[in-house]
Parts: structure tokens; C-alpha cells; sequence
């Protein structure tokens, strides 16, 4: 058997890039940080037996993205989205205004309005610095696909921040 691992060392390394991962997923900070406590929970169950191999990473990575998958088709999501859009209504978009004067800010807003595929090959590739390569392993499709999906995710972004500076919402 190899050699045991460190949970709380496990724990230092990947949080903060999981909860990167399940934020952009499910655009709430309080659900990312409950599906990666449910990742490491999980993890915990089966560390114990758990030999590594290097491949960690992309394991709790797989967990995390699945947890985060199984969220967004769960009841509870779709009964919160629908109570945010009814409440939103009838509010004024005071919050996004704010944002927008932040232009990273404005940018990961951008980000987090791409539907979830086009979404994922950014976070992945700009955020997380992984290669093609290494994500069409980690989404489990062609690198192909991958190549695709980056290049529409581009152009939606671009057509976004130009529809934004067109309407006078994004000055450089």
C-alpha cells in the first residue's frame, strides 16, 4: 500500500481551488462551500483506502464537479432560482452596478452568465491554468470538443463585453 495521506494536508492544498471550481458552478459562495465540506466528507470516508497515485487533484476535482452537477438538477436549486428571479423583479440591479465599476468583478459576472459548458472550459483554462489536454480528461470528453466549446466560449464572452461597452456599461 502507498503512503498515507495527510487529511488535514489535503484539506490546505485543494479547498481553495474546489471552491473556486463549485462557485462557478453554482454562483453562491454559501452552496460552494457546502458541496466541497460534502467532497471532503466523502473523501473521508474512503481515504483510509485511498492509495495516491498523483492523481488527487483531479479526483476531488471529479467529486467536486459532480456534487456541484447533481446540485444544479436537484429540486431545491430550481425552487431557489425561481424565487430569486420573482424577488429580483420587483428590485432594482443596484448590485450589479456596483459590480460593473469593478472590472474583474465585471468580468467573472460576464463568466458566470455563459451557460455551464462554455463556462467550465474558461474557469478551467484561465482560472485553473490547466491545458486542453488536461481538461478534456478532467470533463471526460475529446480534446476536440474542448477546442470547440473554448473557441464559442470566446466569441460569447466577446459579443458580451462588447454589447456592454456598446451600451456604454464597460469603459476602459
Amino acid at each position: 500500500m502507498g503512503e498515507q495521506l495527510d487529511l488535514n494536508e489535503v484539506m490546505e492544498l485543494h479547498t481553495e481551488r474546489l471552491l473556486r471550481v463549485a462557485f462557478y458552478y453554482t454562483k453562491n459562495i454559501q452552496t460552494a462551500e457546502d458541496i466541497v465540506q460534502d467532497v471532503f466528507i466523502k473523501f473521508y470516508e474512503v481515504y483510509e483506502h485511498y492509495e495516491e497515485r498523483g492523481e488527487l487533484q483531479a479526483y476531488l476535482t471529479r467529486m467536486t464537479i459532480n456534487k456541484c452537477k447533481d446540485y444544479l438538477r436537484s429540486w431545491h436549486y430550481r425552487k431557489l432560482q425561481f424565487l430569486q428571479k420573482w424577488t429580483t423583479a420587483n428590485q432594482t440591479d443596484l448590485l450589479h452596478n456596483k459590480i460593473a465599476k469593478d472590472e474583474k468583478a465585471f468580468l467573472h459576472e460576464q463568466i458566470l452568465q455563459l451557460p455551464i459548458m462554455n463556462r467550465e472550459v474558461i474557469v478551467y483554462y484561465y482560472f485553473e491554468e490547466m491545458s486542453l489536454a488536461e481538461i478534456a480528461v478532467l470533463l471526460n470528453i475529446p480534446l476536440s470538443t474542448v477546442k470547440t466549446r473554448m473557441t464559442r466560449s470566446r466569441s460569447l464572452l466577446k459579443q458580451k463585453l462588447s454589447m456592454c461597452e456598446w451600451e456604454g456599461l464597460y469603459d476602459e
